[in-house]
């Protein structure tokens, strides 16, 4: 709602400075100005220049973690859909060493990495003299951490898709502030000059609140999809984990 009365009481001021502009110009008659959005680019100055290259980043920078991220869930959602029938079949034929293996093979899923720490650590143990108690207290602290390990690999990029879509509006109004102020200037000049004194900062204003807003808009929809799917990888972890350690209790009291 912010953004949104700022972006009108800018409309309203660049509409009122074209106004003042044209009254007080004496522009000769037949004049015209290109006001298409190609040509209100090209009539920018330096400041607006600079706030449209920072906004021109954040936005290639938004888009390749988006595409980076969208791959990587991809490809741990599809390896995930293969290694679990798989392991899950090793496990009840009580092969543990083809688990790992089937694990090693699946780098990409989420799953196999949180498994493969866990089977890894329960079979170092079982080597030892330790009690059933200490086996299964390792065997958990290996899955916990594994799982906290491939979280924070599954979020990466996320807090910079939140920064820029909560920062980007706010460049791009820093930028209107900018072509406003120049507005001014312009339409102070302008006596004599027409409308075109005051053209390059009605542009910036236009302009540049819009490209912080298409900057800011897609980040955060990214955001929410990848964070909703990065909970949902969460809770299959979490799942795998607690059925893992019900398999090694079941396995403890079958000796």
């Amino acid at each position: 709602m912010l953004l949104t009365n700022i972006w009108l009481a800018g409309n309203k001021l660049a509409f009122f400075l074209l106004q003042a502009a044209e009254g007080a110009g004496g522009e000769a008659a037949g004049a015209t100005e290109d006001f298409s959005l190609w040509g209100m680019i090209q009539k920018m100055e330096w400041p607006a220049i600079t706030v449209a290259i920072i906004l021109a980043v954040m936005s290639m920078y938004s888009i390749a973690v988006m595409v980076e991220r969208w791959l990587t869930f991809n490809a741990a959602k599809n390896q995930s859909r293969q290694f679990a029938p798989k392991v899950a079949q090793a496990l009840r034929d009580n092969r543990i060493d083809e688990a790992i293996a089937i694990s090693d093979r699946h780098k990409k899923s989420h799953l196999a990495m949180v498994v493969n720490a866990g089977l890894q650590e329960f079979q170092a143990h079982q080597a030892g003299s330790d009690i059933p108690g200490t086996t299964l207290d390792a065997a958990r602290r290996a899955l916990q951490r594994a799982t906290a390990l491939k979280t924070a690999e599954l979020k990466r990029g996320l807090s910079g898709l939140a920064t820029i879509g909560s920062t980007a509006p706010f460049v791009g109004l820093l930028g209107t502030v900018i072509g406003i102020i120049s507005a001014f200037q312009g339409m102070k000049q302008a006596e004599g000059t027409g409308i075109s004194a005051v053209a390059g900062g009605i542009s910036e204003a236009l302009i540049e609140t819009a490209f912080g807003l298409l900057v800011a808009i897609p980040a955060v929809w990214a955001f929410n999809i990848f964070q909703n799917k990065v909970e949902a990888f969460m809770i299959e972890m979490d799942n795998s984990s607690s059925e893992l350690i019900d398999y090694f209790i079941k396995r403890r009291e079958l000796r």
